[in-house]
């Protein structure tokens, strides 16, 4: 006989939030998408020059957090993406990487934890390129929820940041990111719920001129155990 298992209603709340987080984004991301790739119509019959394949794989891969179109780094895999993103990016120190989950034939999402029984980020991740390769276009737990700004907004210093959160001590840690400069563009810390409770955050984030036209959000909580990023919430943004 197999033995119930008890999930809190509580637990199925927050998951349904995650997954329903990650379908919005997929969605936005994938209109996005198709808004900055739709092909415009010629002003005359002569043939479109062969720049505009290439500028049109750039709009695509824009939307990418990870790996950037600058870096020679690429994966094969989705879970090889997730990983890359999780060490490289995050700055976990011992990620538990989780089987790809498919979405369609060309995205989905990888679960990952920041240390084994740890709270678990959902990674989207996506093949934005021709040649097969694996992206990262965002991650959500269900811990943090980012309501502003939304994803690929275009954001001026300062701009504001919202939404729900639970963490230790209710302390939310924000960085601010540009592609391709391993220095945030601004960090800061905000407080939302702790103990397992769910409360609202606000503040608002300055940060000086980018060298990059597109970065990314990154809102984290930290191990109590022992100070590692245990999850992580990020949404890729546009700079002014």
């Amino acid at each position: 006989m197999e033995s119930e298992i008890y999930v809190p209603v509580m637990a199925i709340r927050r998951q349904t939030t995650v997954s329903a987080l990650v379908a919005v984004l997929l969605i936005g991301l994938a209109f996005v998408a198709g808004r900055q790739t739709a092909p415009t119509a010629p002003a005359t019959t002569t043939p479109a020059p062969t720049t505009t394949t290439t500028t049109r794989a750039i709009s695509q891969m824009a939307t990418a957090i990870w790996p950037t179109i600058a870096s020679s780094i690429r994966y094969a895999t989705p879970t090889a993406a997730a990983r890359g993103f999780a060490l490289a990016y995050l700055h976990m120190t011992d990620p538990v990487v989780g089987a790809y989950r498919a979405g369609d034939t060309r995205s989905g999402e990888v679960p990952l934890r920041g240390s084994a029984g740890g709270l678990e980020t959902t990674v989207l991740v996506r093949q934005v390129a021709s040649d097969a390769s694996w992206w990262v276009i965002g991650a959500a737990t269900q811990d943090i929820t980012i309501n502003v700004p939304s994803t690929l907004a275009l954001v001026s210093s300062p701009f504001t940041i919202a939404g729900v959160s639970t963490a230790y001590e209710a302390v939310v840690n924000v960085s601010l990111r540009e592609d391709d400069v391993s220095t945030p563009l601004a960090t800061g810390t905000t407080k939302g719920g702790s103990m397992g409770q769910l409360g609202p955050f606000r503040t608002s984030l300055a940060f000086q001129t980018p060298t990059s036209m597109y970065g990314a959000l990154v809102l984290y909580t930290i191990s109590a155990k022992d100070g590692s990023v245990a999850s992580a919430s990020v949404i890729r943004l546009r700079y002014h």
